[in-house]
């Protein structure tokens, strides 16, 4: 299945995965070596915190690896945003409150829920997906229905709208 995401989103995570596997491994490599060559490894707390970082980095760039392997690069900028869709930022009415609510629909990974960024694979996000404004829909929740309906659909730059963007110093693992 492919997962959706803008350019600037994938760009990030083509960084995190070179950043983890052309500085962050073998510093932690460098590492383990060093601490092994200090004697005996079964009480190396170096030894084994090294190998355990080496674990975690793995299993990143596999995790992160898939990701670029299954990635579907989207230019939300370049559609009319007549109907909802990847990168459209949603304003919808809550029918039963009354309240206005406001969702960006985005990647997994540009996802941030707190911050009205939802993954486009979010049973919310699947439900607005092709509406235009004025239509209706229900969404089905383990303990209620809700039914909303949209009132604007507008394209802003996911980046623009995100709070949490990691960077290299968020990608060490030290």
């Amino acid at each position: 299945m492919k997962e959706p995401m803008s350019l600037q989103g994938y760009d990030l995570l083509v960084k995190e995965f070179k950043y983890l596997l052309e500085v962050e491994k073998p510093t932690v490599a460098e590492e383990k070596l060093v601490a092994a060559a200090q004697g005996d490894r079964s009480e190396n707390a170096d030894y084994h915190a090294a190998k355990e970082k080496l674990r975690f980095i793995d299993r990143r760039l596999f995790y992160l690896n898939s990701l670029i392997q299954k990635s579907q690069i989207i230019d939300p900028s370049a559609f009319a945003h007549a109907k909802a869709s990847f990168g459209s930022t949603v304003t919808i009415l809550n029918i039963e409150t009354d309240e206005e609510e406001v969702y960006t629909l985005c990647g997994v990974l540009e996802s941030e829920p707190e911050h009205g960024l939802i993954s486009v694979h979010s049973p919310l996000a699947r439900a607005m997906m092709g509406k235009g404004v004025e239509d209706e829909f229900k969404i089905k929740l383990p303990h209620a229905k809700k039914e909303y309906e949209i009132l604007k659909i507008e394209y802003i730059n996911i980046f623009s709208l995100k709070k949490n963007i990691r960077d290299i110093k968020d990608f060490s693992f030290h």
